[in-house]
């Protein structure tokens, strides 16, 4: 019975691995580059449906676990660095390839480190940006730019966003989670409501909306740090007072 349970959400990790691929290919063949990066968004909506499938079947597993973070290096590391070099966004010379493997490299590390910590992950939050973020802040900075230019603009501020998460990717910093299965508990109540009205403002304007919600998220990890480094300092500082 368990084995079946597993085939669920197998499904939806297979369609998050094809997405991955299919983007690969896209890019390798020399596509549209809002094609390539649209199949990252979708492997990433792949991603979110394995997630509460799973739970709702009863169906996670070491191996679920295991077998997702394969198809993710696929779609959310391979993908989107082959996006970047095929399509010549960030212009680095014979040197490239350099970036686009440093994001490989990084991302493969933050899933590792998942693995690892993965019930600890799925009861409180993120440790680092999370690899399917991370690749779709990419793909959708892509698509804004299309979007709003007709073309790959700010190729500059692209190199910075791979550099920047990248190395977020592989820090101490905490992120967010996102609630996917128990939507009635009390501590949800705020992330759900948000996670409504991006869902709304996505719905209605996506080519424009997604990539700078997709950002406030990535830069809400550095807020909330920066935040918790001054009230540390400020509770020092109060201490030393009243001594």
């Amino acid at each position: 019975m368990n084995d079946l349970r597993q085939i669920f959400p197998g499904l939806f990790t297979m369609g998050n691995l094809f997405c991955g691929f299919a983007s690969i290919l896209s890019s390798a063949r020399g596509g549209n580059p809002t094609e390539a990066a649209w199949l990252i968004i979708l492997a990433a909506f792949f991603d979110y449906l394995d997630g509460i499938v799973a739970r709702l079947s009863k169906g996670a597993s070491q191996f679920g676990v295991e077998l997702d973070s394969m198809a993710d290096v696929v779609s959310f590391g391979v993908a989107p660095a082959v996006m970047l070099i095929s399509f010549e966004m960030v212009e680095f010379g014979r040197w490239d390839w350099v970036i686009g493997f440093a994001f490989v490299m990084t991302g493969v590390y933050r899933l590792a480190r998942f693995n690892i910590h993965a019930d600890i992950e799925t009861k409180s939050d993120f440790i680092g940006l999370p690899i399917p973020v991370a690749a779709c802040a990419l793909a959708s900075f892509v698509i804004f730019s299309q979007h709003i230019w007709g073309e790959i603009r700010l190729d500059r501020m692209l190199a910075v966003m791979v550099i920047l998460t990248s190395a977020l990717m592989v820090s101490p910093i905490r992120y967010e989670t996102v609630p996917l299965f128990d939507f009635t508990a009390k501590k949800y109540k705020i992330k759900i409501l948000l996670l409504i009205v991006a869902v709304i403002l996505v719905a209605f304007k996506t080519r424009l909306m997604m990539f700078p919600l997709i950002a406030l998220y990535v830069l809400s990890g550095i807020y909330r740090l920066i935040v918790t480094l001054f009230s540390k300092i400020s509770e020092e500082k109060e201490k030393k007072n009243e001594v």
